[in-house]
């Protein structure tokens, strides 16, 4: 999973800002464990970089998925994905 992870990312970097629809279907893809476990952790972290680079689709899906998390949780999403975005 790791590495459909890392190449799904990369290419959708690749493209820059367009690509924000690719983020939102990788959290769309955690969130309801099509073709991995269901990790809402990493759900919110692909659906808020979507949101950041512009998709509204998935500002409002990260809304959804934040309203399930404890705040622990919400705490290591919201850190993984601004760690992600620091480095690419």
């Amino acid at each position: 999973m790791a590495r459909f992870e890392m190449t799904t990312s990369e290419m959708a970097t690749m493209g820059g800002d367009k690509n924000a629809d690719i983020f939102c279907e990788m959290g769309l893809m955690y969130a309801t464990g099509r073709g991995c476990d269901i990790d809402l952790i990493a759900a919110h972290k692909w659906l808020n970089i979507a949101a950041i680079k512009g998709c509204d689709r998935a500002a409002e899906l990260r809304a959804d998925v934040a309203a399930t998390l404890t705040k622990m949780q919400l705490a290591a999403a919201l850190r993984s994905a601004r760690e992600w975005m620091t480095v690419h």
